[in-house]
């Protein structure tokens, strides 16, 4: 089998930038696993299901037809029945509910399923917040990206401000610290690096340095 390689880390610490640079390095396809979680808040929003409700987010959850799909660039497309949602579950709003939607084990379950088929054919990159602990626990390599933070609110804020959304550093701050409350307190899969990991901080580094790093420990067979 191809290899595999694990990145996890908080919310703002570079995981989907880094993956999808080191997938592209490497020649191997990139799954970004949070966007799933994403793709099930944006239709709980759009249905007007109680985020509170776990037994209604199961429900809707094995009811979605999830799918991503990798474009000639090497980044990744989210289709939530069969509609792209890529742009839209970046919004703000679904970055103030993802965490809670993620918290429930019932809705985890489904998701680690498919994030596991995805991975079973190897040659994979895939970041997220449980991927060397739970979704791929004997990846042949597991990475963990941190950095503080006021550096990670700093970087999400500027993506947001890319993307034409405006919002404010304190608001970015504060939305980040509560997510990162959410992931590490949950009772099932919460936020930490797996025991084998390789720890990165990345607050004084540039993308391009945690990307050389991670290629420089990888030896594809």
């Amino acid at each position: 089998m191809k290899a595999r390689i694990a990145i996890d880390g908080p919310a703002g610490a570079g995981k989907s930038t880094v993956a999808r640079a080191v997938a592209k390095r490497l020649n191997l396809i990139y799954l970004d696993t949070g966007a799933m979680y994403r793709a099930v808040t944006l239709a709980a929003l759009r249905n007007g299901t109680d985020l509170h409700d776990k037994k209604a987010l199961e429900a809707l959850t094995l009811s979605l037809q999830l799918d991503i799909r990798t474009d000639e660039k090497g980044n990744n497309l989210v289709f939530l029945n069969g509609e792209d949602v890529t742009a839209a579950i970046r919004d703000p709003l679904i970055n103030r509910h993802v965490s809670l939607v993620a918290l429930y084990p019932e809705v985890r379950s489904i998701m680690v399923q498919k994030q596991r088929e995805l991975s079973r054919r190897g040659g994979v990159v895939m970041d997220g917040r449980d991927i060397g602990t739970h979704v791929m626990p004997d990846a042949e390599y597991k990475f963990f990206l941190t950095a503080s933070l006021e550096e990670r609110a700093k970087r999400r804020q500027a993506e947001l401000l890319a993307a034409g959304k405006t919002v404010s550093y304190e608001q970015v701050l504060e939305e980040i610290a509560a997510r990162d409350k959410i992931d590490t307190e949950r009772e099932h899969s919460p936020l930490r690096a797996a025991r084998d990991a390789v720890i990165i901080d990345t607050t004084e580094m540039t993308i391009e340095q945690v990307v050389e790093t991670i290629i420089d420990k990888v030896v594809l067979v």
